[in-house]
């Protein structure tokens, strides 16, 4: 198959970020001057961002509300991508290569959009894609493949020409619900026989997505 187009994710496939989301109430708790309990990040997984929130005015009898949580919890999120957040090994190498090569790439991203564009701008991996796409510009999550078939559209190229590289299950069955070529990179989830059944190949690291490809 001849490459016409690369469509990356962002965080957890090229920025080393998932962390932070864990962590991002932890630290919000730690700028009051609370320590946190250390399974805060399970307790939380399963909630709503408001649902968080509210859990942390009762657990910890914050005097405010649920907005004010919620953008104390953001800053902290905005302030790792400004400052701190760094891209996974060997990412601006590939990305130098794959662009000197021709391939056309966009990234594809649920994240926000000022935290992505200022970590991109930041990290110097800006001038590597033709555009950055945002979920909320699309107005569908990746649950659908609506963010990767407009990804395809805007470079010209059919999905079937082009590999989608995503590190979850939800980017990697968006992938090949558009009609791309799914590879996944897993960060912190852990490949199951679905995943294996989605994806054109499941791949430990950035370089044996390099490997990969050059042999197509």
């Amino acid at each position: 198959m001849t490459i016409k187009g690369i469509i990356w994710d962002a965080d957890g496939t090229l920025l080393d970020s998932m962390e932070i989301w864990d962590h991002a109430p932890d630290h919000y708790l730690e700028t009051l001057g609370i320590e946190p309990e250390p399974n805060l990040g399970e307790i939380l997984f399963e909630m709503s961002l408001e649902q968080g929130a509210k859990y942390l005015i009762d657990r910890y009898h914050l005097p405010v509300g649920v907005a004010d949580v919620l953008e104390g919890i953001h800053c902290q999120i905005e302030t790792f991508y400004r400052r701190e957040v760094t891209l996974k090994p060997g990412a601006k190498e590939l990305l130098a290569e794959f662009k000197q090569k021709g391939y056309p790439m966009i990234l594809a991203t649920s994240g926000d959009k000022d935290c992505i564009r200022q970590a991109c701008e930041r990290l110097e991996i800006r001038q590597y894609f033709t555009e950055l796409l945002f979920c909320s510009e699309v107005g569908a999550g990746k649950d659908r493949p609506d963010i990767y078939l407009e990804a395809c559209a805007r470079l010209c190229v059919k999905p079937e020409n082009c590999y989608g590289i995503e590190d979850s299950y939800n980017g990697i069955r968006a992938v090949k619900a558009a009609g791309m070529h799914p590879i996944m990179v897993p960060d912190l989830a852990k490949p199951t026989e679905e995943m294996e059944r989605l994806s054109e190949c499941i791949l430990p690291s950035l370089h044996e997505v390099k490997k990969y490809l050059e042999n197509k």
